[in-house]
């Protein structure tokens, strides 16, 4: 029994016509007989009945037909997969990271490749932070996480950055610098730039809770004096601008592309004294990512890192 028996018994089994089969194979009659007559010494039952305009099969005809069809199907998506690992091409590439850094940082990247990769489906995680980021990525639920990268935590050994990354490889990407978001109108608005010691004269929005990045921020923060001011809470980093583009405090948040429209609703003054935040990538292992996922991880790289596309 070999794989081309299976797949014109199946043929004959549809057309339910050897002569239609063979003109279509582009083979003699014969031959198309021969690949059923050898099924049927495997097996040891007849498999198909002659009738007066063609054959039909018979009841043991059709448990093959419904099982060859079966396997022939399976075979074929697997092939089709294994076409996809060798080419890049097709399948899909799943992404855990946040609505912010989707906007911000990966947009242009993410229409190129899906000019270039048509075929290929991009799903999106949206995570609140890092860590749930890289749990995401453990559990095998995305092949990619956009994470925040401690400096020393490159390797993926250590317990830094992403709140913790064993057994995760992180590839840092860019380090982006702090600013502060004020609304034109602010007093504030005049400076050129600020530094660390001079948010104790902000209203400030507190960062998002829970992450690395804002993390890092109350870390400087606790250094500082603030105004006994009440302050506002932000749950990500678009919310925090937009808070500040009505007036409701100051938003220390990442120097990201495109933060600020046309309509200059606020605007960013730089923060020295705050070490950069360093974002990139996450993934179990990268050399068994199939080449899609490396593929994308390229390309949202050479845009973030300003190189364009290639």
């Amino acid at each position: 029994m070999t794989l081309d028996d299976l797949k014109v018994f199946v043929m004959v089994c549809e057309a339910r016509n050897l002569s239609a089969v063979a003109r279509e194979m582009n083979c003699s009659q014969s031959a198309v007989s021969q690949h059923v007559r050898r099924l049927e010494k495997e097996v040891g039952l007849p498999l198909m009945e002659r009738q007066p305009r063609g054959v039909v099969p018979t009841e043991a005809g059709r448990i093959l037909q419904r099982a060859a069809s079966d396997g022939l199907t399976a075979l074929g998506e697997g092939l089709r997969t294994l076409e996809e690992l060798r080419t890049g091409r097709g399948g899909g590439v799943v992404i855990a990271t946040g609505a912010t850094t989707i906007r911000h940082l990966m947009g242009a990247a993410i229409e190129e490749y899906s000019r270039q990769y048509p075929d290929v489906g991009l799903e999106f995680h949206t995570e609140r932070s890092s860590h749930r980021c890289i749990d995401a990525l453990r559990s095998g639920a995305v092949d990619l996480a956009w994470v925040s990268v401690a400096p020393d935590a490159h390797g993926g050994s250590g317990p830094h950055g992403a709140s913790g990354t064993q057994g995760v490889e992180l590839r840092p990407v860019i380090s982006l610098e702090w600013v502060l978001a004020v609304h034109p109108g602010d007093p504030l608005a005049a400076e050129s730039a600020l530094g660390a010691a001079d948010l104790a004269r902000t209203r400030l929005i507190r960062p998002p809770a829970g992450t690395s990045s804002g993390r890092q921020v109350e870390d400087v923060l606790g250094a500082v004096a603030l105004s006994s001011r009440a302050t506002t809470r932000a749950t990500d980093w678009d919310t925090a601008l937009l808070l500040a583009e009505l007036g409701l405090g100051h938003a220390l948040i990442p120097a990201m592309p495109g933060l600020v429209g046309p309509s200059g609703a606020v605007r960013l003054i730089p923060v020295t004294g705050i070490p950069p935040l360093e974002v990139g990538w996450a993934a179990r292992q990268w050399s068994a990512l199939s080449p899609a996922a490396r593929e994308f991880a390229a390309a949202v790289t050479r845009y973030v890192a300003g190189g364009g596309a290639a």
